[in-house]
């Protein structure tokens, strides 16, 4: 597996990241860690968890693994901001529930330090200067190495950022936004922010919660148990991916499958490895075989046709300002041949 530079830092990091939302759900602690040795001996050294999932479980499984490992050449990135308990300030972006949350992390993860530590969401009531500051200030202490955001609008993401430049602060280095075949609106404002301010990508739900494989191409009717898609709480969400463009896109992911010989997982992680802006995608798995197929999207690449093929079959309904004549409107004149 390769190694990418994350953003604007000297940290490296593997092509992909291991996403551990499964930990303490749909793999217990035996089945996480054998998944955990497997991605390493690999070549990965990326892991990615919060304090959230599986209620914490997830923390707790990484840091038994973590227990008997060399701890400096894994990077491993949490979050937080969601509820963590039932009073007032347990949820949020407070100084009071950030430095009860890395403490929490911390302990669960038996670590005197997190390498990245990311807000989970934005926060619509702690001022910026509240969040960030005290994340400086967790940066100068040593409790976290870098300082990320997850599920950030591209504005939100470069107030964060000026701010932090304004004050001379440790400023965010990487984002963790939904991005697939299926959610390419992620491409009108948040890449190109990414690329203008070498800022790492971290795709989350780069499967569609599994629609990509192909296995719910019968309808999520079908969908049995222990699935995200079977366990969810939110059905509707999924019900609305089913649509004539979906069809498409799974349509041409099977051709593009049989044409390259991969899985279609295979093939819709390497569209995302193909993106310049995209650092590493963060794959999920509850078993072996899930991450060994996951694994097998690396090493290869898909043509210029092929990605292509993906986009025209994914191109999604685009208006003002993000269409081809708004795009045309601003080079007007200003482009030299």
């Amino acid at each position: 597996m390769k190694m990418k530079v994350f953003g604007r830092t000297g940290l490296l990091v593997s092509e992909l990241c291991l996403g551990t939302m499964t930990f303490g759900w749909q793999a217990d602690e035996r089945a996480s860690h054998e998944i955990l040795d497997t991605f390493t001996s690999k070549g990965g050294n990326f892991v990615d968890t919060a304090d959230v999932y599986s209620e914490g479980k997830s923390e707790e499984i990484i840091g038994s693994w973590l227990a008997g490992k060399d701890r400096e050449s894994v990077v491993i990135a949490t979050k937080a901001r969601f509820r963590t308990a039932d009073h007032p300030n347990g949820v949020g972006l407070s100084r009071k529930h950030i430095h009860s949350a890395v403490k929490a992390s911390l302990k669960r993860l038996g670590t005197d330090y997190v390498d990245i530590f990311q807000v989970h969401a934005w926060d619509p009531l702690t001022p910026l200067e509240e969040t960030f500051g005290t994340l400086n200030s967790l940066v100068d202490e040593g409790l976290i190495r870098y300082i990320g955001v997850s599920n950030y609008r591209a504005w939100q993401f470069e107030k964060a950022l000026q701010l932090c430049r304004e004050r001379g602060w440790n400023a965010p280095v990487s984002i963790q936004p939904q991005y697939n075949i299926i959610t390419r609106a992620t491409e009108f404002e948040i890449l190109p922010m990414a690329l203008e301010e070498n800022i790492a990508v971290l795709p989350w739900s780069p499967l569609a919660g599994g629609f990509l494989t192909g296995k719910y191409a019968g309808g999520i009717s079908k969908a049995g148990k222990g699935t995200r898609v079977g366990d969810s709480t939110t059905p509707e969400f999924y019900r609305k991916l089913e649509n004539e463009r979906m069809s498409r896109i799974i349509s041409e992911l099977g051709r593009i499958s049989k044409e390259t010989g991969k899985t279609m997982a295979q093939v819709t992680l390497n569209w995302l490895l193909s993106n310049d802006a995209v650092t590493a995608p963060i794959i999920g798995a509850r078993n072996l075989n899930q991450l060994e197929d996951n694994l097998g999207s690396t090493g290869w690449k898909l043509s210029e046709d092929q990605v292509r093929a993906i986009n025209v079959a994914s191109e999604m309904e685009v208006t003002y300002p993000y269409d081809q004549r708004a795009e045309d409107q601003q080079r007007r004149d200003r482009t030299l041949s």
